[in-house]
């Protein structure tokens, strides 16, 4: 009996490079979780790569790693994109039916989404992705699926994902010189949202924010589809940095007690508390001092992201609230923080669809980037069956669209 095909996901934080190798499991939906790990990361800032060879090398030894958990060669891998370059657009696309009889075919679908994508960018930025929002047929919008309907003029909503040419090209070069290939990139957030998200959250409203070390995105979706995304240049690192200066500590030290005496309640006692209780050196502090300093930075994130939701008219404004995930969502009282500073329903999310792997919120983007593999080797498999690699106005449309940007 033929082994199952390996499915890895790759996510290349500013602060740790996580792995996830995974198979199909037979008869489920699930995937079923080989070797997860993680490994520090160098040679990245601020979500961006900025020294490929440094970067290869961390990939090489995560890798490497997860070779001897699974005892077989990985040689590809799904990727995540990120960095705050990566911003997002609304485009709108029209053709005319090409048919004598009306019906719109797929081919009338990708000379659509193909319109939409020609606008105007600024100098080295380039389309990473594409989310149709609607398709309008003769007029009439709402419309989800437009293959097979009749009409004489085919329009499209959608919004494109896009980001710095130079820093993609980066991440293209670091995974080639650590002696791999890349399958498919997606950005972090939408790995994100793939792997806690349920189609009801994205149906009734709902907006997932990964408080990173370096960067937090945010995510919103409605009517089951991306509406807005964007990524803010500021993370849990910036916590420790805070900590650090304020204590007058070193940073190691600083992410210490950020971890273990860190909470999002500013309500904290004010008896001195040492860092480290067996020796005598290190910082001696307040727990309310802590509290305050990783709460006002907290608070600046939720700031920022107000903003964003704001923008799009969806602050106060979303049933299935936002949900939280990233390293920096572990924080104690995070949810209750957010809930009041949203004013909406708040949660921690964690990985759905694996069979065996601990709910972690930090491994998001990871499992998301091993459940966008999965879909896209079945549709690559019903594509390779059925002579077509078109299944509907979603996903599998888009990565079939994307093949075509040179």
């Amino acid at each position: 009996m033929a082994k199952s095909p390996l499915i890895t996901g790759l996510d290349i934080g500013t602060s740790t490079i996580k792995i996830l190798v995974a198979v199909k499991k037979a008869q489920s939906s699930d995937l079923e979780v080989l070797y997860a790990g993680q490994k520090p990361s160098f040679g990245v800032r601020r979500g961006v790569i900025v020294d490929a060879e440094e970067v290869a090398r961390c990939v090489k030894n995560a890798v490497k790693d997860a070779e001897l958990g699974v005892g077989q060669e990985i040689d590809s891998f799904y990727v995540n994109i990120g960095g705050s370059h990566i911003f997002c657009a609304m485009s709108h696309g029209l053709v005319s039916v090409s048919r004598a009889d009306q019906k719109i075919s797929e081919e009338d679908i990708n000379r659509v989404l193909l319109a939409a994508q020609t606008i105007s960018l600024s100098s080295n930025k380039e389309i990473i992705d594409v989310y149709p929002r609607e398709f309008i047929v003769d007029g009439e919008g709402g419309v989800k699926d437009a293959t097979g309907m009749q009409g004489v003029r085919l329009e499209v909503e959608v919004l494109l994902v896009a980001g710095f040419s130079p820093y993609l090209r980066t991440l293209d070069q670091a995974i080639l010189k650590s002696d791999y290939k890349i399958m498919h990139r997606l950005p972090s957030i939408i790995a994100d949202a793939k792997s806690i998200l349920s189609a009801q959250q994205k149906e009734l409203g709902v907006a997932i924010l990964d408080i990173g070390a370096a960067t937090s995105s945010l995510a919103v979706y409605e009517e089951g589809d991306l509406i807005h995304m964007a990524v803010l240049p500021i993370g849990s690192a910036n916590i420790t940095n805070d900590i650090a200066i304020g204590l007058k500590t070193d940073v190691e030290i600083a992410e210490k007690i950020k971890i273990e005496k860190g909470t999002c309640s500013s309500k904290g006692g004010t008896k001195k508390i040492k860092a480290d209780a067996e020796k005598e050196e290190g910082p001696v502090f307040s727990q309310k001092i802590i509290s305050k300093i990783i709460q006002d930075r907290v608070l600046e994130i939720f700031d920022l992201v107000n903003k964003e939701l704001k923008k799009i008219g969806r602050d106060k404004k979303l049933p299935s609230g936002i949900i939280l995930c990233g390293g920096g969502a572990k924080l104690p009282k995070i949810e209750e923080l957010a809930k009041k500073e949203f004013k909406l329903t708040a949660k921690i999310g964690t990985p759905r669809g694996f069979a065996n792997i601990d709910g972690d919120p930090a491994f998001a983007t990871v499992c998301g980037l091993a459940l966008e593999g999965a879909e896209l080797e079945e549709d690559g498999q019903k594509g390779e069956e059925s002579g077509s690699f078109i299944k509907g106005a979603g996903g599998a449309i888009v990565k079939f669209i994307k093949n075509l940007i040179p």
